[in-house]
């Protein structure tokens, strides 16, 4: 998810928890915990300062993504708010472990997914059943934060254990949906993936089959459209392209699968599940001469 909804998902963790005896000294504590547990899983992108290599997009969503780094991230956190807030309740690391736990996982639900089993496993996890920026999780927080700062007839906490229900039914149905139309194309493609929508239960559903990828614009809830059709050059070779751009290989690694683009002045390859108004915005190739 963006740097956004994971703020508002870790306020939405703030929310929750019912601080009626807490003092100001633990609800401050609590607020680094929640905020900061839901961020720093995306320190990796500092990692763009030293990449000389074009492994960014291996390392961002990598390592730091991984189910085995919640604790430890926990227990940072943890140590951060007793030092600086000298709380001493167990409580905090485990508010801390759920945030990071949050964070890791539901990246795994968009399409650029997550290395979750990382360093045992170098497979990129990826569901594509939400979108990158999600809508309908803001609306649910939105609303949740309005009823509880102007509503006196609901305890904030309770509104936002509510609102964090909505969010894993929204979850659940994205997913579900997802799944049933991936598994609709398991004979027609050898290679499939799935990108969500910005729009609620809809996704695009990209195939590949002999060098041909094709872009549905899918839902369980209407005829799917054929959006594109584009032709891969199999047979091209990539070690040119690899050696000028590393950013290639990575992505040729990185990708569920990618389009092979070999014409006169280029050579290239993109993720068509990215692919929107005729170009990729993961992209990358080298001109005619250029190695």
């Amino acid at each position: 998810m963006d740097t956004i909804t994971h703020t508002f998902l870790g306020l939405a963790i703030y929310g929750a928890v019912d601080k009626r005896n807490f003092s100001k000294r633990e609800k401050r504590a609590l607020l680094f915990t929640t905020v900061a547990g839901s961020q720093i899983p995306d320190i990796d992108v500092v990692s763009q300062l030293w990449d000389s290599e074009g492994q960014y997009q291996m390392w961002h969503r990598g390592i730091t993504h991984s189910v085995f780094m919640v604790p430890v991230f926990a227990a940072f956190l943890y140590g951060m708010a007793r030092w600086f807030w000298k709380v001493k309740s167990w409580l905090f690391f485990w508010i801390g472990l759920l945030a990071v736990f949050i964070h890791n996982t539901i990246d795994l639900f968009n399409a650029w997914g997550t290395g979750y089993f990382e360093p045992f496993s170098s497979v990129r996890l990826t569901f594509g059943t939400l979108p990158i920026v999600d809508f309908v999780i803001w609306a649910v927080l939105l609303g949740s934060w309005l009823i509880s700062r102007y509503s006196r007839r609901y305890l904030s906490h309770h509104v936002f254990r509510i609102a964090w229900l909505l969010i894993v039914v929204h979850v659940t149905a994205q997913t579900s949906q997802g799944y049933i139309i991936y598994n609709q194309y398991e004979e027609a493609y050898e290679e499939r993936a799935l990108s969500a929508s910005f729009v609620p239960w809809h996704f695009s559903m990209i195939g590949k089959q002999d060098g041909l990828v094709s872009i549905y614009n899918a839902s369980l809830f209407r005829e799917d459209s054929l959006e594109y059709q584009l032709e891969s050059a199999e047979e091209a070779d990539l070690e040119v392209l690899f050696e000028a751009r590393p950013e290639a290989r990575t992505l040729y690694e990185w990708a569920p699968f990618v389009v092979i683009v070999e014409e006169e002045e280029r050579i290239g390859i993109y993720d068509p599940r990215f692919y929107r108004d005729g170009q990729s915005f993961l992209f990358e190739y080298i001109e005619a001469g250029e190695s």
